[in-house]
């Protein structure tokens, strides 16, 4: 997709008058599928921690990581991945199935840029498939058909959740803890389910935090909270956590020692594990 907001340049099923989430991640990411409405979201954001673009790294780098654990130590075959984004150089199939080629993986996301461009992506991939549904109306995307074709819903599937939830602004009646019960209470028995999402630190760099929190909500995105550790942990609705627990995506088992200390954007967003007995 060009990154020209021309009239001539721009497909005819996206509005590039308004920031998209998938388009706002890639721009953080350095991609080229954004517009400049979704690059004034990151600058804005910037303001608040010039380091920002690191809240999309580690929440990508922490799901490479996640998906390479379950694909080498769980025997998960099967994935289904909500609110999967645009394209990038390592997406969940192509972690997992360079393990395991016969792995499935279903992604789900509602946003038309993402549907075109993960439909041409997936095309030569048998195992893989695309669906556009509403990741925050669980109940409606769990009786979809291809989620319910694609993937044995008789044996575990991996959940993936990885930085969707702070993007959700439903009603009181309905949180995101119940989001997400209403998901675990669907997954067959010895299923994983996989987190991440801005954190508040709720240390010195708290401040920050929210400042990056406040760009975000007061941005033309309107979407992008923050929270405690203690509330992340409710989400996972007591299942049992993988080692180590929900931490900093930057210390869930990282590829090496960490050599340089973690910038404000790096404390502030988290990642979890946890398996459905």
């Amino acid at each position: 997709m060009p990154s020209s907001t021309s009239a001539e340049s721009v497909p005819t099923y996206i509005d590039p008058s308004k920031p998209s989430i998938a388009r706002v991640y890639d721009a953080f990411l350095g991609g080229k599928d954004n517009y400049e409405v979704d690059r004034e979201v990151v600058r804005g954001v910037q303001k608040a921690a010039p380091e920002a673009r690191d809240l999309a790294v580690e929440n990508r780098a922490f799901l490479i990581r996640a998906c390479r654990f379950l694909a080498q130590q769980t025997g998960i075959t099967q994935y289904l991945d909500c609110g999967s984004g645009l394209p990038t150089a390592e997406n969940t199939h192509q972690v997992v199935q360079r393990v395991n080629p016969d792995s499935r993986i279903v992604y789900v996301d509602n946003d038309p840029a993402v549907l075109a461009h993960g439909r041409a992506l997936l095309e030569e991939n048998g195992n893989t498939a695309l669906v556009a549904e509403d990741i925050f109306v669980p109940e409606k995307l769990l009786r979809n058909q291809v989620v319910q074709s694609h993937l044995d819903w008789n044996e575990p599937i991996a959940l993936l959740q990885c930085g969707t939830l702070h993007h959700y602004n439903g009603e009181e009646t309905r949180t995101r803890k119940d989001i997400m019960r209403a998901y675990i209470d669907a997954l067959p028995s010895g299923s994983y389910v996989v987190i991440s999402h801005f954190l508040d630190p709720e240390d010195e760099y708290s401040a920050t935090a929210r400042k990056m929190e406040d760009m975000f909500l007061h941005s033309m995105m309107g979407s992008g909270t923050f929270s405690t550790t203690a509330e992340l942990e409710d989400l996972f609705n007591g299942l049992e956590m993988v080692s180590p627990g929900l931490v900093r995506c930057a210390d869930w088992w990282p590829d090496g020692p960490r050599l340089k200390d973690l910038n404000a954007a790096q404390r502030s967003i988290a990642g979890g594990m946890a398996r459905k007995s």
